[in-house]
């Protein structure tokens, strides 16, 4: 299990459990974490699940795929740096701590 928190755009924090092996997006989606739609469920088909990384995290998380990268160019406001899809982030022990904001809106 690793401990995220996901923090709203009006800055309320939500810090939850999340399962090794599910996805960042199913444990905001299990945990009732509001901002982060996944209108696809997690094919990497919308950007319905963008977030901003905690500069710290950049580094840390697994490099995005050219999927995820063409994806990220229908989210809102994407930040190329921090900017990426919860459904693509797999949790696991080495997250413990990951830090994520959501972005103002969804689209």
């Amino acid at each position: 299990m690793a401990k995220i928190t996901y923090i709203e755009h009006s800055g309320k924090r939500h810090e939850v459990e999340v399962a090794n092996g599910l996805t960042v997006m199913e444990g905001a989606r299990d945990n009732g974490i509001p901002g982060i739609e996944a209108d696809c469920g997690g094919a990497c088909a919308c950007s319905t699940c963008h977030v901003y990384i905690d500069p710290s995290w950049v580094e840390k998380l697994p490099a995005k795929d050219s999927m995820e990268e063409d994806m990220l160019d229908f989210a809102w406001n994407p930040d190329p740096a921090r900017s990426r899809l919860t459904c693509q982030i797999k949790v696991t022990p080495a997250l413990d701590g990951l830090v994520v904001q959501l972005p103002e809106k969804q689209i």
